[in-house]
């Protein structure tokens, strides 16, 4: 399960710059990666470790911008095609999921 965290805050004041800086060292402190400016993401091995995440990220929000969480398996991520212009890049490394039954 990856857990994809993309915000749009105002930095136009320096309260709200700091209020973003914030947000994002919380992202950071939480094991989040940067993936673009102002998208992060987060390996989970379950869905439950993953709404805990999403619990922290809603009590770090800021009081102004927007911030939207998304979540998806590890299938789809692994579908995603990313490109640095013309030249395609490889994914980063994925966690292997451990499995107990």
């Amino acid at each position: 399960m990856w857990t994809l965290v993309m915000y749009d805050l105002p930095t136009e004041t320096k309260a709200e710059r700091k209020a973003a800086a914030r947000f994002r060292k919380d992202l950071l402190a939480d094991g989040f990666s940067m993936f673009q400016f102002s998208m992060y993401v987060r390996h989970s091995a379950s869905n439950e470790n993953a709404l805990v995440h999403k619990r922290r990220i809603k009590k770090a929000l800021p009081e102004m911008g927007k911030v939207g969480i998304l979540q998806i398996t590890d299938k789809q991520f692994g579908q995603m095609q990313i490109f640095y212009g013309k030249k395609v890049q490889s994914l980063p490394n994925v966690p292997q999921q451990l499995e107990l039954f």
